[in-house]
C-alpha cells in the first residue's frame, strides 16, 4: 500500500480491542523504526519506552487523564521521553556520536540558553511521534497520540532520572465499534488549497 493510501486510512483510535494481541515481530519492527527516526543534526535526544507489562501499563493509565481507558485496552504503550539532564546527555554525545557531530552539538549548546536547548530537544521527539504514527498504520496497527498524561507521575512510575516523558502513543487494534473508525467518522481535514501554498 502506498504512503498516501496509508495516511488516508489512518485514524486516531478511541477504543481498542483488548483481546487482540500484537505479534511481537511488529513490536520489534516499530522499535527499530523509531530508533531510525530523523532529528536535527542527528542528535537523537530521546528514549522510547515500550510498555507491555500489564501492571505498569495500568499504573500509567491511572495518571493519563482522559486516556485511561484507551491505555488499559491497548496492548502496547510507547512513552516518548526527552533528555532532561544535560550533563548526562553530554556523556551520550561524547560516547555515542562521531567527532563531527559532537563538535556541531557542542557549538549549538554553547550558543543557546538551557531552556532553548531543551525546547529544541523536545521538538525532535515530536518528529519521532510522527514517524511512530505512520509506522503503526504501515504495520497494520492502530494508534493514539496522547499529550494528556501526567508527565511527572510517568517519570516516577518509570523511574526515570535523566529523561523526562513528554507524551505517549497507545498501539493495538482498534475496536470494531470505535466511533472514530474511518468507516463511521470519515477523516476531516481542511481543504488543500487552504493549507498548501505553491509558489
Amino acid at each position: 500500500m502506498n504512503i498516501l493510501k496509508l495516511i488516508q486510512k489512518r485514524y486516531t483510535a478511541k477504543k481498542y480491542n483488548a483481546d487482540k494481541a500484537i505479534p511481537q515481530d511488529k513490536i520489534e519492527a516499530l522499535k527499530e523504526i523509531l530508533r531510525l527516526s530523523p532529528s536535527s543534526i542527528n542528535i537523537q535526544p530521546w528514549k522510547f519506552t515500550f510498555v507491555q507489562n500489564h501492571e505498569i501499563k495500568a499504573q500509567l493509565a491511572s495518571v493519563s487523564m482522559h486516556n485511561t481507558e484507551k491505555i488499559n485496552q491497548a496492548k502496547l504503550l510507547v512513552v516518548f521521553s526527552v533528555a532532561d539532564d544535560l550533563d548526562a546527555f553530554q556523556k551520550v554525545v561524547d560516547n555515542e556520536l562521531p567527532q563531527a557531530r559532537r563538535d556541531w552539538y557542542n557549538q549549538i549548546k554553547a550558543s543557546k540558553p538551557e531552556a532553548d536547548l531543551k525546547k529544541w530537544f523536545s521538538n525532535q521527539v515530536y518528529i519521532a511521534l510522527g514517524v511512530g504514527l505512520t509506522a503503526s498504520v504501515a504495520l497494520g496497527l492502530d494508534s493514539t497520540p496522547m499529550e494528556g498524561i501526567e508527565t511527572d507521575k510517568y517519570r516516577t512510575i518509570l523511574n526515570m532520572t535523566t529523561y523526562k516523558p513528554l507524551f505517549a502513543m497507545a498501539v493495538g487494534y482498534g475496536s470494531e465499534d470505535d466511533f472514530n473508525r474511518i468507516e463511521i467518522t470519515p477523516k476531516s481535514r481542511r481543504l488543500q488549497e487552504n493549507v498548501i501554498e505553491t509558489i
